[in-house]
């Protein structure tokens, strides 16, 4: 490669590994080089010679959830043009799983982690905590991070979609949840806690499942609730897709929203908003959480201990639409 371009091996290497330190004209012939010879890098040499790969591993808990599809733009966004691929992982919202794939991950060398939640084995937060890259932990706050982190608080979240309720006023409301992850039941403990506080709040009005959300499974679950509680006149969803169950079945059964019936949404996916009426949502900055998160990862590799702000609380926003009733 070196003869063929007519330059030094570490000037070849050095336009592979960090082209932006080669002259252009250098570059230009190297590049003319490669083409020629159709060479293309070998990942698993180079991580046996330099002790690391280009490889940043990316562990979520589902790759058919649609909220983490705008957390991969972000991330994509942020590490295009680099030197630098995205290997992804699915843990399926296991632990267990989530702790194989961090070891798998980690035996391959990769330059960086980012890993869904705080929500890990000890045996798993041992690892990242030795890990010889930097790690960030996103999607949540309020723990101290392994090494960084960048999400917001859902506890919060849930309390905030109570109150707007309650604002509107609201007597009777349930809530209805899938999955329960850490996340998710810290979303409905927020809107549980608001309740509470203002003595409106029956157990009764919460129907919870593991099972994994869906439009349909939304309007399986109002319809439970409803079955328990004919007096409900509010419902929280800690997911879109609930809430867009929610509404269809409310509609199937002519229930008016939102006159009889609130329903507040949680993520603010763009389907959210063009339903009729269109749904109230927490929003949150899915995108920008895996943007930032790659920055920081990014900032972190090419010079150790420079991210300052290690523990980033984005925050989350009420988005009022015709599904709830006006506060006041």
């Amino acid at each position: 490669m070196a003869k063929a371009a007519n330059v030094s091996a570490i000037t070849v290497s050095r336009t592979i590994r960090s082209p932006e330190l080669v002259s252009p004209q250098m570059r230009i012939r190297v590049e003319e080089a490669i083409r020629k010879l159709g060479y293309s890098p070998d990942p698993a040499a180079s991580a046996l010679a330099s002790k690391v790969t280009y490889n940043i591993g990316l562990l979520l808990p589902s790759l058919t959830n649609t909220v983490f599809e705008d957390v991969l733009e972000g991330i994509y966004q942020g590490s295009e043009d680099t030197r630098f691929f995205i290997q992804i992982g699915d843990t399926r919202y296991s632990a267990l799983k989530e702790e194989a794939l961090i070891g798998t991950f980690l035996r391959q060398k990769p330059a960086g982690l980012i890993v869904t939640g705080f929500e890990q084995t000890e045996k798993a937060r041992g690892m990242l905590a030795g890990a010889h890259c930097p790690v960030v932990q996103i999607m949540d706050f309020g723990e101290p991070p392994i090494d960084m982190s960048v999400g917001f608080d859902h506890e919060a979240a849930g309390y905030a979609a109570a109150r707007h309720l309650i604002e509107c006023g609201y007597r009777t409301p349930g809530a209805v949840g899938a999955r329960l992850d850490s996340r998710s039941r810290r979303r409905l403990d927020g809107f549980r806690k608001a309740c509470q506080e203002v003595g409106l709040w029956d157990e009764h009005r919460m129907v919870i499942t593991p099972q994994s959300s869906s439009v349909g499974l939304g309007r399986h679950l109002l319809e439970e609730l409803l079955s328990r509680d004919q007096s409900v006149d509010a419902v929280f969803c800690n997911n879109d897709d609930l809430g867009i169950g929610a509404l269809m079945e409310a509609r199937r059964r002519l229930i008016s929203v939102p006159e009889q019936l609130g329903i507040c949404s949680f993520h603010d996916m763009e389907m959210t908003q063009h339903m009729y009426p269109a749904l109230t949502a927490i929003a949150t900055p899915r995108f920008q959480i895996g943007k930032m998160a790659i920055d920081m990862l990014l900032a972190e590799i090419e010079e150790p201990h420079s991210v300052k702000r290690r523990n980033i609380d984005t925050g989350f926003k009420l988005v009022v639409r015709d599904s709830t009733r006006r506060a006041g």
